[in-house]
C-alpha cells in the first residue's frame, strides 16, 4: 500500500477467536468464551479483558480452556472512530481514604442536602428562572469530596428511589455516578468537578417540557416524543444564557442523546463529533434510567442494565467507555438487591473490588422460611472459610423485588 493514499484516520483492531489452555492466559487478552456456560459463572459480561494476575486466578476457578480474540489491525476513517484510547488512560490513581461505613454518615448528609438543592434548582428553572450555577457547583463539589473519600457510600445512597421525584433524583444520581466513573478513569479533580456538573445539569432542558407529556404513562405519540427530544435544545439554550456555566456542560446537555453510530438526536452526530464527556454522560444516563422505576417503565436489575450497555457498545455507546463503565460499576454495586443460591435475599452494603461476585451484604429476607433477624454476611469471608457455594449470589434483582425497597430500609435506620 502506498502510504500517500492513506487519509488521516485511525487503526482499529479486529478479532477472530483462538482456543487456549488457562495456563496460556496473559494480561491484556480478551476472553470471549469459556468451556462452560456463562450462567454457571459469576461473570456478568460474556466477554472481558484480563487486566491482572488476580483476573487469571478467578477465571481458572471456572474454566480449563478459554477462547480469546486474536487481533489484526485495519484503518478506520475518522468519522467512524470511537473515542481515542488516550482519553481513558488513567492519569491519577485513587484509593479509598476511609471505609464505606465511616463515610456513610457523611454521605447521608451530603445526599440529603444535594437532593434538596437539586430540586430547588430545577423548580426555579421550571418556574421560568435561570440556572443557579454557584449552587450547582457547590452541590457537585460536596458529592466529589465524598466520592474521593470512598465512592461506595454515596453510590449506596443513590439507589434510594422515589418515582414522584424521578427527575431531580435522576439528575443527582447521574452526577454521582459520573464522578465515580471519572474517578475510576483517573481524571483530575478539576475534570471530576466539570464532569459532575455535566451530569447534574444534563436534563435541565426537561424543565421546559410540559409535565403532562414528561410524566405520561401511556406510549407517546410521535409529536409528543419530538417534544421530549427537544429538551436537548432547551437545555443548551438555558445553560448558554446562564452565567458561569462551562462550555462542556452546555455541550453535554445538547449532545447526551447522540449515538456513536450517528442515529442519535438532535443532530445525528457521528462518533468523531461527540465529546468524551457527552459519551460518558450518555452511558451513565442510560444506566441510571434503566435501574429506576419511571412513570412508563419498571426498573431492571443492575446486571441486566450492564448487559444492555454491553450489547449496544459501538452503536449507542462508545465501546471502550462502555467496557470501562461495566468494570467501574461491577457485578453488584452498593444498594443492589441480590438473591443467594440458598434462598436468602439481601442488600449489597459494600463491594469487593478483588472478587466482585463476593460482596458484603445485609440479609433481609429468607424465601424458604420465616425470617427472624437481619444479619450481615461477608460472602468473601464465608467462601474462604467454608467454601459453601450455597452462599454464592444466584441473581441480582431490581429495587422493589420481594417487596424490598432500599428507601424503606434507609428510613428504618439501615446503614453501611
Amino acid at each position: 500500500m502506498d502510504l500517500r493514499d492513506v487519509k488521516p484516520g485511525s487503526i482499529e483492531r479486529k478479532s477472530s477467536t483462538l482456543k487456549i489452555h488457562i495456563s496460556e492466559l496473559k494480561i491484556g487478552m480478551f476472553v470471549s468464551r469459556l468451556d462452560r456456560d456463562w450462567q454457571e459463572t459469576p461473570f456478568v459480561m460474556q466477554g472481558f479483558i484480563i487486566e491482572s494476575l488476580d483476573d487469571i486466578e478467578v477465571v481458572a476457578e471456572y474454566a480449563e480452556y478459554v477462547w480469546i480474540d486474536a487481533v489484526r489491525e485495519e484503518w478506520v476513517p475518522p468519522e467512524q472512530r470511537a473515542v481515542s484510547s488516550h482519553s481513558i488512560v488513567r492519569k491519577n490513581a485513587y484509593i479509598n481514604k476511609i471505609s464505606s461505613s465511616q463515610e456513610h454518615r457523611a454521605a447521608i448528609g451530603v445526599y440529603r442536602e444535594a437532593k434538596k438543592l437539586t430540586k430547588t434548582l430545577l423548580d426555579d428553572v421550571r418556574l421560568g428562572g435561570g440556572v443557579n450555577t454557584e449552587q450547582a457547583k457547590a452541590t457537585v463539589k460536596d458529592c466529589m469530596n465524598s466520592i474521593l473519600r470512598n465512592a461506595d457510600a454515596l453510590i449506596w445512597m443513590s439507589r434510594m428511589r422515589n418515582e414522584d421525584e424521578y427527575t431531580a433524583e435522576h439528575c443527582l444520581n447521574v452526577c454521582i455516578l459520573a464522578i465515580a466513573f471519572g474517578r475510576h478513569l483517573g481524571m483530575s479533580e478539576g475534570e471530576l468537578t466539570r464532569l459532575g456538573l455535566c451530569g447534574l445539569l444534563h436534563d435541565v432542558g426537561k424543565m421546559r417540557v410540559p409535565a403532562h407529556i414528561l410524566n405520561k404513562r401511556e406510549p407517546l405519540t410521535d409529536k409528543e416524543f419530538n417534544i421530549i427530544k427537544a429538551h436537548a435544545v432547551h437545555g443548551r439554550n438555558l445553560l448558554m444564557s446562564s452565567p458561569g456555566v462551562p462550555n462542556a456542560t452546555v455541550d453535554v446537555a445538547y449532545s447526551h442523546h447522540e449515538r456513536v453510530d450517528g442515529t442519535g438526536y438532535p443532530r445525528k452526530l457521528s462518533a468523531a463529533g461527540i465529546s468524551d464527556f457527552a459519551r460518558i454522560i450518555c452511558i451513565v444516563d442510560a444506566y441510571d434510567a434503566m435501574t429506576a422505576d419511571r412513570c412508563y417503565s419498571r426498573a431492571i436489575a443492575s446486571t441486566e442494565a450492564l448487559k444492555r450497555i454491553f450489547q449496544h457498545r459501538g452503536t449507542q455507546f462508545d465501546e471502550r467507555l462502555a467496557l470501562e463503565f461495566i468494570k467501574c460499576i461491577g457485578l453488584y454495586p452498593p444498594g443492589s438487591i441480590v438473591e443467594l443460591v440458598n434462598g436468602l435475599v439481601g442488600i449489597v452494603l459494600e463491594t469487593n473490588h478483588r472478587y466482585r461476585h463476593l460482596p458484603k451484604i445485609i440479609v433481609v429476607k429468607d424465601l424458604n422460611k420465616p425470617f427472624a433477624k437481619e444479619i450481615v454476611l461477608d460472602l468473601n469471608g464465608i467462601q474462604q472459610e467454608k467454601l459453601d457455594k450455597s452462599h454464592l449470589i444466584k441473581r441480582a434483582l431490581p429495587d422493589g423485588a420481594y417487596g424490598i425497597y432500599i428507601r424503606d430500609f434507609r428510613e428504618r435506620g439501615l446503614s453501611v
